[in-house]
């Protein structure tokens, strides 16, 4: 591996010729950039990755080699560290002035805090300054004076919140640097390997919403009568305790999911966890559809109950990961105006409201990364070409389903599954009835003929 010692004084013409006659040089000043481009870790297990700067330590962190559209990021690739993982030059800087670097949350996670340790030659890590918050979803540049200009190693440590990207960590110091360039590599403890993934279930915790009455999941109806008989493989029901969907064998996505959202489900108390797995309970004979089903599809594994509407606890947001709540989603809707609809929604409840949600789909094919496509993973699983959603939003309180009236506020939308979607959700603003035309369900099945004729018949715009 070819290597390049950094730091050194450069040859000018006039520079470094006879000492007799020239003054000595003044040290070069050095600037370097780890980007963590080229480099590869596709796992959060511990280990040593090569970058361009030297080895590196991870712990609960890695650098997704995949086309992952959610981490902030300048260029293809970035860190990210979840709950308390960090990262740390198993290499000495020497000669050091300033330490800057970018750092911002992974997708949509809540803000993340985290410090930076140094580590003078022959002693341990010491904190660095106070603890830092990052609480913007893009980079942002911020940076460390070092005192000591001594051999020093560093780390970043995330101590709660979301996931964390940090990327373009510069080093800038006068003199030797002691950094050796090198190609940066693969983890050689290898990537992540979705066939290791067992299926599960979902483990009910205090914070599952009630089964039924006020905030149940399924407080306004069964949208397609949906039941858990196998006989019934396309329209098969799954109490996920945090959601409840309708399941569609054939199609290997669940035709709706339905929950209720308040501000006890987004209490920011975990992150993302990530752990993308088979459902335990789909019938023998059925295919399971697993992480690796949308690998290399063009198409994001698309939450329809967000993982951001469920952290207030590990089940909760574990139970979102599950296959069975993710469709085949084109990366610029996923991560454009359909994100930005989920974030509406959870700012009204944030400012006072509570929302009964269901979104689903219809349609057959879809455009991604890879164009157009009708189905993937080997035409086991139906891209949608349409995605809707419904939010009911009440001022909170209780007794809700006699609390809706014909003024009650609904959001209505139905996008294409495309990445040519436009960027503002509210384009897509639609009646509650047209969604019903196109799927044949009835969505607010227990609310009085009258009631439902005036909410379902509106088309909001305001927002």
């Amino acid at each position: 591996m070819k290597r390049v010692l950094l730091g050194s004084c450069f040859l000018l013409a006039l520079g470094c010729g006879d000492k007799r006659n020239n003054p000595k040089p003044e040290a070069a000043t050095y600037r370097i950039t780890e980007d963590f481009e080229g480099a590869r870790k596709d796992a959060y297990a511990t280990g040593e990755l090569p970058l361009n700067t030297g080895i590196w330590e991870f712990d609960d962190a890695l650098i997704w080699g995949g086309a992952f559209q959610a981490d902030a990021k300048n260029g293809k690739r970035a860190v990210r560290i979840r709950n308390t993982g960090s990262i740390s030059t198993a290499f000495q800087v020497s000669n050091l002035e300033m330490v800057y670097f970018k750092h911002g949350l992974f997708g949509n996670d809540a803000p993340a805090t985290w410090h930076l340790y140094m580590a003078p030659d022959g002693e341990g890590f010491q904190q660095v300054g106070e603890e830092m918050t990052t609480s913007s979803h893009t980079l942002k540049l911020d940076s460390f004076a070092v005192s000591d200009t001594g051999k020093v190693r560093f780390r970043i440590v995330k101590t709660g919140g979301g996931r964390l990207n940090i990327d373009d960590i510069v080093f800038k110091g006068t003199g030797e640097s002691g950094i050796v360039l090198g190609e940066p590599g693969t983890w050689e403890g290898g990537g992540y390997d979705p066939a290791d993934e067992e299926p599960r279930g979902v483990e009910k915790g205090e914070d599952a919403p009630p089964s039924v009455g006020d905030n149940s999941n399924m407080l306004f109806g069964n949208p397609s009568d949906a039941d858990d008989n196998i006989i019934n493989y396309s329209n098969y029901l799954i109490d996920h305790h945090y959601y409840v969907l309708s399941y569609n064998r054939d199609r290997g996505t669940p035709n709706w999911v339905s929950w209720h959202l308040d501000e006890a489900n987004i209490t920011g108390e975990v992150g993302r966890q990530d752990n993308f797995a088979p459902y335990i309970g789909i019938p023998q004979s059925w295919y399971v559809v697993s992480h690796a089903s949308y690998t290399g599809s063009g198409f994001n594994r698309g939450h329809n109950c967000p993982s951001a509407d469920r952290t207030s606890s590990y089940e909760a947001n574990s139970s979102t990961f599950l296959m069975t709540n993710m469709i085949p989603q084109a990366p610029e809707n996923n991560g454009g105006p359909w994100a930005d609809l989920e974030n509406e929604i959870r700012a009204q409840v944030r400012n006072g409201r509570e929302a009964y949600i269901i979104m689903g789909l219809y349609g057959k094919g879809g455009k991604g990364d890879n164009g157009e496509a009708e189905t993937i993973d080997n035409g086991k699983i139906t891209v949608p070409a349409r995605i809707w959603k419904v939010a009911l939003l009440l001022t909170k309180g209780d007794d809700d389903l006699a609390r809706v009236t014909a003024d009650t506020r609904i959001i209505a939308v139905d996008m294409p599954n495309s990445n040519d979607v436009d960027e503002r959700w509210q384009n897509y603003q639609v009646s509650v009835d047209a969604i019903e035309q196109q799927t044949g369900y009835d969505l607010f099945a227990n609310l009085p003929e009258d009631i439902q004729r005036a909410v379902e018949g509106a088309v909001v715009v305001d927002f």
